[in-house]
């Protein structure tokens, strides 16, 4: 547990360092973008008229009036002190999170939850952006956090939200919470600590008030174009589905009266039930979606609300943070593919989170049994190794139930951006990836395989041969592997895990040689008289392949993954397939896929067994961390003992039947030490085999009892190889007579 805990601070203050590095690092005038409407040329500090002349504040007339000295000290330390402040808001931010955390919390739990907490808010685009930008988002969450959980005494609780409000006016939704709570003197200052200092600004700057509030209906007219996709509300939505005039301000006040009156019924609801973050989060979350304009710095409300229990089993408790956790951390684009059917999604992917959060989630409440305690995971160990160190992670334990579509889905696609982005980040030189070019073609002479050109050529003269080549290079790359995963995923789930998890490391694997060894393809070879029957000619020293230019790497060819990911593929097929056909088919793909690359002068030889290796390095992974493919379940294993004799997975079974044979022994030796009054209650439960989950607690606690008591008449018939309750001689075939979760093999 302290080596965890030190480990997870060792990360929340890496990212805090590299946060601040990124930020100091930039020259002066490139700092906090956003800070500019302070500090710059025509900033709030240096205009003589209105804070809203320029069109770029869109605070309120108090956050003009009181952040003026703040922005003065950041403009005289050129951001340092800025940037420090921040940190410690968020690390504020962070305990006061950790602290607040709807209990029972286990003692794990309230340890970890500090680090963790701070390192999920550094990695959030509304910290990152707080940081890059110079915003003061994060200042009203910290005081209604602190004013909710810290404060103590009403009065102080309703002054700091009150502050909160008057620098960001959503904010006000809280005093309903703490009015329908039960915190009433808080509910009745903080309203009267908002408009006190609503009129203070109106006094010292009533123009800018009016302004602010008549002008511009509470801010809502300022900043940046309201139908933009970084205005995260109702109102920026309806304006982006083409909405506008009188029908699109009735449609939203209809909607955001909806979303208030739902939102704050169910904060309500939460908090009455001891789950005050949560409800603070919900009203959070109603703000985001009601305010008419809501940035991305003003979205970390949204992260709050992970701390909400989803699902009755334990498998299924991790989608809801996941699915937050990636909306606020990730940009739209990672989280799904720009094409027509998820745009609205993808352009609204924060806004439909809060608005599920606020309305539609079920959360647990704690009453429920399954708050504390979820339907556990049900999981089963993998068949015996060779080796006795295989698993190597004994925690990496396996499960036969289906991983959660959704989380697949998002895993898949972010994991494939991260590919995408670290796979064109390897650049390294156009020279070098030359010159790594030649060292190939040498070695390839020097082995006598350099067919390259041979064939490359051989191809171009077989017109139809090279359409389909062409065709086949640019079509079955990705949707074939994605097909498998499909058909596993519905079919074969356990197999599903086993062939995603070989997979994820061979792709890693792929871009350690991307980064490390850029390599030119043959096409891209200059005097080499490759011909790219994909792209057509090219001018080699400024290639273009349309619109892909410039989000691929072109030299990240070593190892080929286009090889790789047919061959793990054929792999799979083959060796799950039922039939031979499918088997065979199966590897005909790779085969292809080799003439292919090769023929459209896309690789060399040896990427292809470089793709090989990762492949095979991602198996034999899987294999030395995970365990065998093959699993041992009860069910799966009696269902295989009848036709094991035909079946080739018969030699596991008895391998594995003489291994449990051995431990059988082994333990009976050892009950044949133990008390003479033990030995009828261990006997019953040596033979309650695999009853029903609490038949083997029962047969504990008569193991225990059999120590000062007699065994009963069905202990006895148990131990003399009957069922309970029966006087039914057991067969000594039966299975059940073998070690725990183990069948007997055939005689």
């Amino acid at each position: 547990m302290g080596a965890a805990r030190i480990a997870l601070w060792l990360v929340a203050a890496v990212l805090a360092i590299r946060q601040t590095a990124a930020v100091l690092r930039l020259p002066p005038g490139e700092r906090f973008m956003d800070l500019e409407t302070w500090i710059g040329e025509n900033g709030v500090l240096h205009v003589e008229g209105s804070l809203y002349d320029a069109d770029r504040f869109t605070g309120t007339p108090f956050a003009g009036l009181v952040l003026k000295p703040i922005a003065r000290s950041a403009e005289q330390t050129l951001g340092v002190a800025w940037t420090f402040g921040t940190l410690l808001l968020v690390v504020g931010i962070g305990l006061v999170v950790a602290r607040a955390l709807p209990g029972p919390v286990s003692r794990r739990s309230g340890v970890l939850a500090a680090p963790i907490a701070i390192s999920l808010l550094m990695l959030s685009l509304p910290v990152r952006n707080s940081f890059h930008l110079g915003q003061t988002s994060i200042i009203p969450v910290l005081l209604v956090l602190v004013g909710c959980f810290v404060a103590r005494g009403e009065r102080s609780s309703g002054v700091l939200i009150g502050i909160a409000a008057a620098l960001q006016p959503t904010v006000l939704l809280f005093a309903p919470l703490l009015w329908f709570t039960g915190r009433r003197r808080a509910a009745i200052t903080s309203a009267g600590t908002f408009a006190a200092l609503s009129v203070l600004a109106w006094a010292a700057m009533p123009s800018d008030s009016w302004t602010y509030w008549v002008e511009h209906v509470a801010g809502a007219g300022l900043g940046s174009r309201p139908d933009g996709l970084a205005n995260q509300s109702l109102h920026g939505a309806l304006l982006r589905f083409g909405l506008e005039g009188p029908l699109e301000i009735a449609l939203y006040i209809v909607l955001a009266a909806a979303v208030v009156w739902l939102g704050l019924r169910r904060a309500v609801h939460y908090a009455k039930d001891g789950q005050l973050l949560l409800a603070v989060a919900l009203t959070g979350c109603v703000a985001v979606a009601v305010s008419p304009t809501t940035w991305q710095h003003q979205v970390l409300w949204l992260l709050l609300a992970a701390v909400g229990r989803v699902g009755k089993r334990a498998s299924d408790r991790m989608l809801w943070p996941f699915l937050v956790i990636a909306t606020v951390s990730l940009p739209g684009k990672m989280l799904l593919p720009n094409i027509l059917i998820t745009g609205p999604i993808r352009d609204n992917a924060v806004l439909i989170a809060a608005l599920a959060a606020a309305v539609a989630v079920p959360f647990l409440s704690r009453t429920d049994p399954h708050f504390r305690r979820p339907v556990p995971t049900e999981y089963v160990t993998p068949a015996a190794s060779r080796w006795s160190r295989v698993p190597l992670l004994p925690f990496w334990r396996r499960v036969v139930t289906r991983p959660n579509l959704l989380m697949e889905l998002i895993a898949i696609r972010v994991g494939y951006s991260i590919y995408s982005r670290i796979r064109l980040a390897a650049t390294g030189s156009v020279d070098s990836a030359r010159e790594h070019g030649r060292q190939i073609n040498s070695i390839e002479q020097t082995l006598g395989i350099d067919i390259e050109h041979w064939f490359n050529h051989a191809v171009v003269k077989v017109g139809w041969l090279e359409d389909f080549f062409n065709f086949y290079y640019t079509t079955f790359h990705f949707p074939i592997p994605l097909i498998i995963l499909a058909l596993l995923y519905i079919r074969r789930p356990a197999d599903y895990r086993w062939a995603r998890s070989a997979l994820a490391f061979a792709t890693v694997l792929a871009l350690v040689g991307f980064w490390f060894y850029p390599l030119s393809p043959p096409r891209l070879m200059p005097g080499m008289g490759f011909i790219d029957t994909v792209h057509k000619t090219q001018d080699l020293a400024n290639p273009e392949f349309g619109p892909l230019t410039a989000v691929t790497n072109q030299y990240a060819a070593m190892p080929s993954l286009h090889f790789g990911w047919s061959l793990w593929c054929g792999v799979v097929v083959v060796m799950l397939a039922p039939k031979m056909w499918m088997k065979a088919l199966g590897l005909v793909h790779p085969l292809i896929t080799i003439c292919v690359i090769v023929g459209t002068a896309n690789h060399w030889i040896l990427d292809a067994v470089g793709g090989a290796v990762v492949v095979g390095t991602g198996f034999a992974l899987t294999y030395v961390l995970s365990g065998r493919r093959k699993l041992l379940t009860p069910d799966a294993m009696k269902a295989r003992v009848p036709a094991a004799r035909t079946s080739p997975e018969a030699v596991p079974v008895l391998e594995l039947a003489k291994s449990a044979r051995a431990a059988q022994a082994a333990r009976s030796s050892r009950l044949a030490e133990s008390s003479v009054a033990a030995r009828p209650a261990a006997a019953s439960a040596e033979s309650g085999g695999l009853g029903k989950p609490g038949e083997l607690g029962k047969s504990a606690e008569s193991a225990k009892a059999g120590q000062t008591a007699k065994p009963s008449p069905s202990v006895k018939a148990t131990a003399q190889g009957g069922s309970e309750g029966s006087d039914e001689p057991r067969d000594p075939r039966d299975p059940r007579d073998e070690a725990p979760g183990v069948p007997a093999a055939p005689k």
